[in-house]
């Protein structure tokens, strides 16, 4: 399998560049895998489409503000740094702007001189390591002068509205309502369409929910390289599974409902974590799992999701679920409507 088979064009003002001022008033692409149909929705419509005793899982992750703004020490050169998780007590794994310009030993000035960070490894490459001294609790400074992660699709201009104004609205909307647990460095974007008004009714409709953690990092997001898609390797990520979360799976698949993944961060746990016999382990895990189709899913039974960049794991694994040419001509069918696309944009159920 190739990865031209997972290319398309997209116009560049089908890239939502901002949120919707409501959250569920995105629209939502329903994909009947079965009939091969497709239909056009509201996402506040979702429910009626979800079965009573149906169960949603939902990925809990929060959004770390981890871009922080600087300068080299000895040159007071421009960097950028985005922190990506802590290797140990001090040592942070970094994207660091620009990579090749930047020696090993150097010091890098963030945060408004809040912080230090010490270069460990040497040039040619953006991901680095680096040894940060903070002035105070880094999680503050974080919070104070870190700014969202966004992807680097999402180029506003900053005269338009204001660079703190879009901080602050990115702040809030790069952020699902039910986030939980601070780690990622990506927003699991399914779910940022979900409101409490819309839990709400899926809970007067008998829909379940349950959720899991899975801390969103560039293993998602890798590049596939390789024109053969199996010699790519995806970067592990570690999720965790509740217990409640397991049992809820357990009794939804004894009562003959399905099992609907809010996300691929959400599929690639669940079938990280499932058993020969189709059950799902609780606890911690590493989903390292490379999906694509052929793919035979154990544990998920349907999907929700956004629309995905061209050539992307992401667009394997939703079209090992769906089917290629399903996925292709649900993307040009979205195309030619003006669907919006990638973190900010519409979204799809397949079902």
């Amino acid at each position: 399998m190739r990865l031209s088979d997972f290319d398309y064009l997209l116009p560049k003002e089908l890239i939502a560049q901002v949120p919707l001022a409501e959250r569920d008033a995105s629209r939502l692409m329903v994909v009947h895998r079965q009939r091969t149909r497709l239909e056009h929705r509201v996402f506040s419509d979702l429910s009626e489409n979800l079965h009573p005793g149906d169960l949603l899982i939902l990925n809990d992750t929060k959004v770390r503000p981890c871009r922080l703004r600087g300068t080299r020490e000895d040159s007071r050169g421009k960097v950028e740094v985005l922190l990506l998780r802590e290797r140990e007590e001090g040592i942070w794994e970094v994207l660091l702007k620009p990579g090749s310009k930047v020696k090993k030993g150097q010091a890098l000035i963030l945060a408004g001189e809040r912080l230090k960070a010490q270069v460990l490894d040497g040039p040619g490459r953006s991901r680095r390591l680096v040894q940060l001294d903070a002035n105070g609790s880094l999680q503050e400074i974080l919070r104070q002068e870190g700014e969202m992660p966004l992807p680097p699709y999402i180029k506003r201009d900053p005269t338009l509205c204001g660079e703190l104004k879009w901080r602050k609205m990115d702040g809030e909307r790069y952020q699902t309502v039910f986030a939980k647990h601070e780690g990622a460095v990506a927003a699991p974007t399914a779910g940022l369409h979900f409101t409490a008004s819309l839990f709400a009714n899926l809970q007067d409709r008998d829909v379940r929910v349950a959720y899991l953690t899975l801390h969103v990092g560039l293993g998602t997001f890798q590049p596939v390289r390789a024109e053969s898609i199996t010699a790519h390797h995806m970067d592990g990520e570690e999720f965790l599974i509740p217990d409640g979360t397991a049992e809820a799976i357990a009794d939804c698949k004894g009562r003959g409902n399905r099992v609907i993944a809010v996300g691929t961060t959400s599929v690639r746990a669940l079938e990280s974590a499932a058993s020969d016999t189709g059950t799902v382990h609780p606890g911690k895990g590493n989903a390292g799992l490379f999906i694509y189709p052929g793919y035979r899913f154990q544990i998920v039974d349907a999907l929700l999701t956004n629309f995905h960049l061209p050539r992307s794991t992401l667009l394997m694994l939703v079209s090992a679920f769906a089917g290629i040419e399903l996925i292709r001509d649900a993307y040009q069918q979205a195309i030619s409507k003006g669907y919006r696309f990638y973190s900010y944009g519409d979204a799809m159920l397949i079902l």
